[in-house]
């Protein structure tokens, strides 16, 4: 097996400042570094995010999707309404709550029913 160090999600955006804001503003993720307009570091719980401005023409929210886990799914909704994030809600084997970054790339919130 390879000797890997670190591993990342990059999500390739339009705007740094923007997502940038997104991100850490508005879910609270922590903003670690920032090499000028290039690339932005975001810690999120157990993963890291590369932010990275791309100006290419890359459809808007097929970039990825994140996953972000919760204990209480309705509460971690309304802490996220109250900020302006519109959710679409599916419910299974799991309560799914998504919703999108500046660029369309889906975001969701998940709360297993087990």
């Amino acid at each position: 097996m390879a000797d890997f160090s670190h591993c990342n999600i990059t999500v390739m955006v339009t705007d740094l400042d923007q997502s940038i804001s997104f991100y850490c503003d508005l879910l609270g993720f922590e903003l670690k570094n920032r090499f000028g307009n290039h690339w932005a570091d975001i810690q999120a719980p157990g993963l890291s995010i590369g932010l990275h401005p791309t100006p290419h023409a890359i459809p808007k929210g097929e970039n990825l999707q994140i996953g972000i886990r919760t204990q209480n799914l309705q509460k971690s909704m309304a802490e996220l309404q109250s900020k302006g994030v519109v959710f679409k809600v599916d419910d299974d084997e799991v309560s799914i709550a998504s919703f999108h970054d500046p660029d369309q790339n889906t975001l969701y919130l998940i709360q297993p029913s087990w």
